[in-house]
């Protein structure tokens, strides 16, 4: 296996389309709980409070700060789970490598994040409860970036250096579109005040992450059933849990030393950071326009329909600006529109939600071209037989190391007494990413 080994014929559409859906079904639970619905509208509001802070009025101070402390609980939860990643993800895809396992480890991730989805039920409006909701989330977040790195295996199994980007952009339009689709759900329950169903004790949230969950399954099931195991496995690096962790080192600097390999290094540490940063954009936008911006449920909503529909449609053009004229050049775009976005929205906060809503959706045009760019160039530079330990660098490194932004969140929350704060971590994550990526030698 491995993209320059690829032959020039065509995978048929009924693989592609059933690898794509992947991101179809396992994209609510960014969209719809980790980003827009679940987090922003219901863990980070004031019904995990305790009911003499909740009866203060909302500018009020003490109230202020008890739910920026939420929303910065949030964030330590995330930075935890970006350290779990940090350990995890590229030994299980060094392993699941050897052993020719991608489908069996995709299907464990899968499984284990629909299973805290599911767990979200148990979570009500108390905050006894509040820790319990944001363990579920990170867990999801682990449990979902190990399935990623051996979704992105599978990547290089089905395409060609012709079609890798746009195939690439393909899987991440589907998974905002797919996004689009749940979000549209969620306003036809709410429009219809729930079915019915009475909102006490958080009961349509809860709902809505089980419905996230049996979204996940059903749609999930194509890409076991269609698309092909990318390799046969490497038995001579077949070795224990904890060994796995010298061979990764000893990989990781043989990459540094060959200079046929050395651009995957560098190009895997300057992923670090800018990755996170679009990583910061999902988890923290909807917490910004919600105890930023005073948006509403509907308001939250609708952008967050707006914003994945710009982004699928968008993520799915820049897929064949990628194969003309190259991921480096989409990544570097992408960021520095991305970084002047953000400072106009924290600069211009005061002006009122208008600015949420241009420079929110401007952040959305380019986040999807880049975490799809990236995901080409790094299959671009990823030697034959390696692509699920090297994949499971890339979730190390980038999104999945997710301490970085969410850490800069939560210190400058804490730091400026305000949620708004935040943004500026994201921004300077962004920024560092984009001066880091400059000097990274491109793809051939």
């Amino acid at each position: 296996m491995g993209l320059a080994l690829a032959e020039e014929r065509p995978t048929p559409k009924s693989v592609v389309f059933a690898w794509a859906l992947w991101d179809w079904a396992t994209q609510p639970f960014n969209t719809v709980i980790l980003t827009f619905i679940f987090t922003a509208l219901y863990l980070t509001t004031d019904a995990f409070l305790p009911p003499e802070t909740q009866a203060l009025p909302k500018d009020a101070p003490e109230k202020v700060a008890a739910l920026a402390d939420l929303s910065s609980g949030l964030g330590w939860g995330t930075t935890v789970a970006g350290l779990l990643i940090l350990l995890l993800a590229p030994v299980l895809g060094q392993q699941a490598d050897a052993a020719g396992r991608q489908k069996l480890w995709l299907g464990i991730g899968t499984g284990a994040l629909i299973a805290t989805m599911l767990g979200l039920w148990f979570v009500e409006p108390t905050p006894s409860l509040f820790w319990l909701g944001v363990a579920l989330i990170a867990a999801g977040t682990v449990c979902g970036e190990i399935a990623a790195v051996n979704s992105n295996a599978m990547l290089v199994g089905i395409a060609t250096p012709k079609t890798i980007g746009r195939i690439s952009g393909l899987g991440w339009g589907f998974g905002y579109l797919g996004g689009i689709v749940a979000l549209v759900i969620v306003i036809v329950f709410y429009a219809s005040g729930w079915f019915g169903l009475p909102d006490e004790d958080g009961l349509p949230f809860r709902i809505i992450a089980v419905g996230c969950a049996l979204w996940a399954i059903v749609f999930a099931i194509p890409v076991f059933l269609k698309v092909p195991e990318p390799s046969l496995g490497r038995p001579e690096r077949r070795v224990g849990f904890l060994r796995s962790y010298a061979l990764l080192v000893k990989d990781v600097a043989g990459l540094y030393r060959s200079p046929a390999t050395r651009p995957t290094f560098w190009f895997l540490l300057s992923s670090a950071v800018f990755r996170d940063g679009l990583a910061g954009v999902f988890t923290f936008g909807a917490v910004i326009a919600a105890n930023v911006f005073g948006f509403e449920f509907l308001e939250v909503v609708v952008f967050g329909v707006a914003a994945n529909l710009i982004a699928g449609v968008s993520t799915i053009l820049a897929g064949r600006v990628d194969d003309r004229v190259g991921p480096k050049r989409v990544i570097l775009f992408s960021l520095a529109a991305m970084t002047v976005a953000g400072l106009a929205v924290f600069t211009l906060a005061d002006a009122g939600r208008v600015v949420f809503w241009v420079g929110g959706l401007v952040l959305c045009v380019f986040v999807g071209p880049a975490q799809a760019a990236s995901r080409s160039f790094l299959a671009r530079v990823t030697p034959a037989g390696r692509e699920g330990e090297i994949f499971g660098l890339y979730a190390t490194t980038g999104r999945a190391a997710s301490w970085m932004s969410s850490a800069m969140w939560s210190i400058l929350i804490v730091v400026g007494g305000a949620t708004s704060f935040g943004i500026l971590g994201i921004v300077a994550v962004l920024l560092a990413g984009f001066l880091l990526l400059l000097p990274v030698r491109a793809a051939p």
